[in-house]
């Protein structure tokens, strides 16, 4: 095996328009190429660019969330197929620019007729789409996307319950390459099963406000590089518009892209979230391999003792099978049906204890 050189990585901020037909996501694509032939030329004056990463919502906006679209209707009308139309445009940019390209987008569930997956994807540098990964828990309680879990019988029965099957990493020629979706970075264990998978850089793609201006994006990013000993590659998005039609814009997402190496440090940061942007940095894979070889203390994985982490998780928290036999719900039922009844269930399992007005109220 060849010795990987050092890289610059890019995290794009395009600007996005909220997407009301599948067609208004070529508007987005246009954009993506203009944003990616500036920010990968002016990075490789300083290193060549070998990985571009686009945040989540960059083809389609969320358009599903903002608007509480029905689940089915969302499918038909503005989730695309993968591979499809829209991959083979980013697989174009990819071989005119040359670089490993991490995008996502709300896709077609190719086993129902009428659900949809948030799904990440890579594509190589000869255009062809080399990993997927179907995002496994939503921006709750907004997000209506089905995770493998919402249909983990047929999700175990069609693809498996392994490592690879949940938390899959696609071994480059410039590095072991994971993807975060958004909010997975705010859970450590779907990180960390990315890193027990092997992955060296992890793409967290995108989060939203109030994240960003209250230090949960930079404190997350840092500490899943940090615990992982492992690149993070985090961009957020720029300016969005709603609809393709709206005239003002607005910063959801506050900005703060940036570039994590594996002892916490940001190389890179991109405070300014309004307008399009980019950050980008050096990542230095076989610097990484040799302190994940060499250090006896900052390599965390290999200290883990799992027997004693398996109580913390031998139970049923979230429910399984949520959406296998029904459509994903509106906002507000979801609040009533699931939210509230977690919250409850962790009441009663005393996990949470109730502040003093409800215990009062109890006697």
């Amino acid at each position: 095996m060849s010795k990987i050189p050092t890289y610059n990585a890019v995290g794009l901020s395009p600007t996005v328009w909220g997407a009301e037909e599948r067609s208004d996501i070529e508007k987005n694509l246009e954009h993506i190429h203009e944003a990616l032939s500036a920010a990968t030329w002016l990075s490789g004056l300083e290193l060549p660019v070998k990985l571009a990463v686009l945040p989540e919502g960059a083809l389609q906006g969320f358009t599903d969330e903002v608007f509480d679209m029905d689940h089915a209707t969302y499918r038909e009308e503005i989730a695309i197929d993968i591979p499809g139309p829209e991959t083979e445009t980013l697989g174009e940019y990819a071989k005119e620019f040359e670089v490993y390209l991490v995008a996502s987008a709300k896709e077609k569930a190719p086993e129902y007729d009428e659900k949809f997956y948030n799904t990440a994807f890579v594509i190589d540098p000869d255009g062809d789409i080399v990993h997927t990964h179907r995002k496994v828990t939503p921006l709750l309680p907004v997000e209506r996307s089905v995770s493998p879990h919402d249909v983990w019988d047929d999700w175990r029965e069609n693809y498996g319950d392994d490592l690879d099957d949940i938390f899959p990493v696609v071994d480059t020629d410039i590095g072991r390459i994971g993807i975060s979706l958004a909010i997975e970075g705010a859970y450590p264990e779907y990180v960390r099963g990315l890193a027990m998978n092997g992955a060296e850089v992890i793409c967290r793609i995108a989060c939203p406000e109030p994240l960003v201006a209250n230090d949960s994006w930079e404190i997350q990013n840092r500490a899943r590089a940090l615990d992982n000993t492992c690149y993070v590659v985090a961009p957020n998005l720029g300016t969005y518009y709603v609809t393709p039609d709206a005239e003002t814009p607005v910063d959801t997402f506050g900005g703060g892209s940036m570039v994590v190496d594996h002892r916490g440090q940001i190389l890179a940061e991109h405070e300014y979230g309004a307008g399009s942007s980019y950050c980008a940095a050096p990542v230095d894979v076989e610097g990484l391999r040799e302190h994940r070889t060499e250090s006896p203390l900052t390599n965390w994985i290999k200290d883990l003792r799992t027997e004693l982490i398996r109580p913390i998780y031998d139970r049923e928290i979230y429910p399984k099978n949520l959406w296998l036999d029904r459509q994903p719900v509106d906002h507000e039922t979801y609040a009533e049906e699931v939210t509230e009844r977690q919250i409850e269930k962790m009441v009663e399992a005393d996990i949470f204890v109730p502040p003093y007005h409800e215990r009062a109220d109890e006697g």
